[in-house]
């Protein structure tokens, strides 16, 4: 059988057929193979993942909204920042952070005949991290405001031995975050759910824990560690290192270098006052002035025995790092104020003032005061120079000591206390001393102005405060004698007589009348009316006839008040 031959060819009909039927079914398999990829290039390949959300299979649209809800509580989650122990947390909207949905799920679907990606799309998917918008700005101002709750600033070690006991305080590192390299952190690995660890730089204490450690054992344990021994002249005794221990400190240079330091006042007073517990050492004795038979005499002073406070700071503070805890100190003679010789040449040479005041002898408890007060103050010596103290003298007015209940004024009002009436003494006191022209250092007048006193030159007392004081500006010692009898209670001063004193007053002025009171209680003191006013009295100093000098004293007087007491049990 022979081929029939197509004319225009000449190829065999039968073989042309087989040629066009393989063309037609390329045809239809390149058109399948077209339309699978045109099918795939519309939706993101299978099992695919973007930022840990599953979107295989999904339209462009489809991955975008999946997406979204998909990381939305993780994009709205504040970043965790740890550092050192410490936390502190960063809002992402606030910090300038957001996905870029779009971006994130671009370059999943278009069309390709590549065979490769063809099958990639029909076979399997990628696994893609988000893509993120970062405001750095923001970021950083957030991360610095959020350090602030991170950083810790050193602290300082210590070194103590209060109490002579040993007590070391380790000192701490501190901590700043480095802001710029915790911002790449975040911005690297947002979103996500663990907590971000910052990076920090490490800042050291002043002084470090190795030179703190040297310090204890080179030299506070060593000097808490027992009593030092001191010598003075002939005795000995020992000082407790707890005594010792307020003067210590340990201060640091610089370079963060210590070296202990002492408070030489602490270690002197320690030393002085253990000194004189021991015996080691005697005040001197000031001389004093006393009169018998009418005569003064001399009592005479007396010299003491003193350490040199030059020399007790380094020896007792060498001691206390030596194997033998001990030290010696060198005294001197200590020389009083008032010597034998000043008192012979002071002596009172005669009466230079006096002053006589008076009351009612039946005045009840404030008479008492009055008298006790006057043998107390009689026999005082001041020296020239010296200052005075009424209260310094008496002391504090106690039952103890004999005084009763007698009249005072308090808040403009008479009432009771014990000592009550020794103003009177006082007001007597100032005026010997007003005459005799020393110099007034403290002093108060009465309230309201009171009739048995001169205006303008009265002291009032109370203790410790208002006190009568005053120094000692005459050529000589002052030998105050007070005596009280009858109704009456008088001051003297003997001694050397510097100047004439004679006063004035001025009238009366700013004249204030009493208010009228009624008062219900049982407490209560009938007053009688007295206005109020001021006064001006001048003191005149004078030498040979001649006015020296002249000084004022101005009072201010409070009315006293009309008060009448209703009570049955009232005075």
């Amino acid at each position: 059988m022979t081929d029939d031959f197509d004319p225009d060819t000449g190829q065999p009909r039968r073989r042309l057929g087989a040629i066009v039927a393989l063309l037609g079914a390329l045809v239809v398999l390149i058109g399948g193979y077209v339309g699978v990829a045109a099918y795939a290039s519309g939706r993101a390949p299978s099992g695919t993942e973007v930022g840990g959300v599953q979107v295989g299979g999904m339209s462009p649209g489809e991955a975008r909204s999946a997406l979204e809800s998909g990381t939305a509580a993780r994009a709205a989650a504040p970043v965790t920042l740890t550092a050192g122990g410490r936390t502190a947390t960063i809002a992402p909207a606030d910090a300038g952070l957001s996905v870029d949905l779009d971006e994130s799920v671009a370059d999943l679907t278009g069309f390709s005949l590549n065979p490769v990606k063809v099958v990639g799309h029909l076979t399997g998917g990628v696994t893609r991290t988000l893509e993120t918008d970062v405001d750095e700005a923001k970021l950083e101002a957030a991360v610095t405001a959020a350090a602030k709750a991170l950083d810790v600033a050193p602290k300082e070690g210590s070194l103590s031995v209060k109490g002579g006991k040993v007590a070391l305080t380790p000192p701490v590192a501190g901590q700043t975050v480095d802001v710029d390299r915790t911002a790449e952190t975040i911005a690297s690995t947002w979103p996500r759910s663990s907590p971000v660890v910052a990076p920090v730089d490490e800042s050291a204490p002043k002084v470090a824990a190795e030179e703190l450690q040297r310090v204890k054992t080179e030299f506070a344990d060593k000097a808490m560690s027992g009593p030092v021994a001191v010598k003075v002249g002939d005795k000995a005794f020992e000082i407790p290192a707890a005594r010792l221990a307020p003067a210590i400190s340990f201060p640091a240079d610089a370079e963060g270098k210590i070296t202990p330091a002492f408070d030489d006042k602490v270690i002197i007073a320690a030393v002085t006052d253990a000194a004189r517990k021991a015996g080691a050492t005697k005040r001197a004795r000031d001389a004093r002035v006393a009169y018998a038979s009418g005569q003064p005499r001399v009592v005479p002073s007396q010299t003491g025995v003193a350490l040199d406070a030059t020399k007790i700071v380094a020896p007792v503070t060498a001691a206390l790092t030596s194997p033998e805890r001990a030290a010696t100190i060198p005294v001197t003679v200590s020389q009083p104020s008032y010597t034998t010789e000043k008192a012979k040449a002071t002596l009172p040479k005669g009466l230079i003032s006096t002053f006589t005041t008076y009351f009612p002898a039946n005045g009840g408890g404030r008479v008492t005061n009055i008298r006790l007060a006057a043998r107390t103050l009689n026999g005082t010596f001041v020296p020239p120079g010296g200052t005075f103290s009424l209260n310094g003298v008496l002391g504090q007015r106690t039952p103890e000591k004999g005084y009763a209940k007698g009249g005072v004024i308090s808040n403009g009002r008479l009432s009771e206390n014990y000592g009550g009436g020794i103003s009177q003494v006082s007001t007597t006191l100032f005026n010997a001393a007003f005459f005799a022209g020393v110099e007034f250092k403290e002093y108060m007048a009465h309230g309201f102005y009171i009739s048995r006193y001169p205006e303008g030159r009265e002291a009032t007392i109370s203790f410790p405060y208002p006190d009568n004081k005053w120094v000692n500006t005459t050529d000589g010692g002052i030998y105050i004698r007070a005596s009280s009898s009858g109704g009456q209670v008088t001051v003297a001063f003997y001694g050397t007589k510097k100047w004439d004193v004679t006063s004035t007053k001025s009238p009366r002025r700013n004249i204030v009348q009493p208010k009228k009171i009624t008062d219900p209680s049982p407490e209560c003191i009938t007053q009688n009316p007295v206005v109020g006013f001021d006064v001006t009295v001048t003191r005149i100093f004078k030498q040979g006839g001649t006015t020296v000098r002249t000084q004022p004293f101005t009072t201010h007087y409070n009315p006293e008040d009309d008060v009448t007491c209703t009570h049955p049990d009232a005075k």
